[in-house]
């Protein structure tokens, strides 16, 4: 925007950061001497940390949950989608419960993968077969650990 101050918020219910912004706005509307810079600096990097603290948390609780349902799933098959890719293999989450698993790159076939950068994809050394975020696939439970939060799908087939 080029302006040199800046600001945006939405409802205050959302966030407190917001909610100091409405008073903060309050404040210079009705005239109001400026608030100290290093207070609120000190506020919002509070506020944030607080936040990806609260974020972590329900990440983690999710994830425990989401093991939790697949652990007497175990050998199920299901359709799922790649939603995720590293040189050691592809993150899928199953399309009718959104649950996340990763698939080792050994699993993937009988031939050895390389992971390319550039395009965002592990490619077949000899096949040339690719994996692409938001492929078709179908995966079956193979182990869900509690304890780690972890769970590991089989590649079956692309769909």
């Amino acid at each position: 925007l080029a302006f040199d101050y800046y600001t945006h918020f939405t409802s205050p219910i959302r966030r407190y950061p917001d909610l100091m912004v409405h008073r903060l706005l309050t404040r210079y509307a009705e005239g109001g001497a400026s608030a100290s810079q290093k207070k609120y600096e000190g506020l919002c990097e509070h506020s944030s940390a607080m936040e990806q603290l609260a974020s972590s948390a329900e990440r983690a609780s999710i994830k425990y949950k989401q093991v939790e349902f697949l652990s007497d799933k175990i050998g199920e098959e299901f359709d799922a989608k790649v939603s995720g890719i590293t040189e050691a293999g592809v993150f899928a989450e199953i399309n009718d419960n959104k649950c996340e698993g990763f698939i080792n790159v050994r699993f993937l076939g009988d031939e050895p993968f390389d992971f390319d950068e550039k395009n965002y994809c592990l490619v077949g050394r000899k096949s040339h077969h690719r994996f692409t975020i938001g492929d078709s696939i179908r995966i079956r439970v193979a182990k869900a650990n509690l304890f780690r939060k972890t769970l590991d799908f089989d590649f079956i087939k692309k769909v």
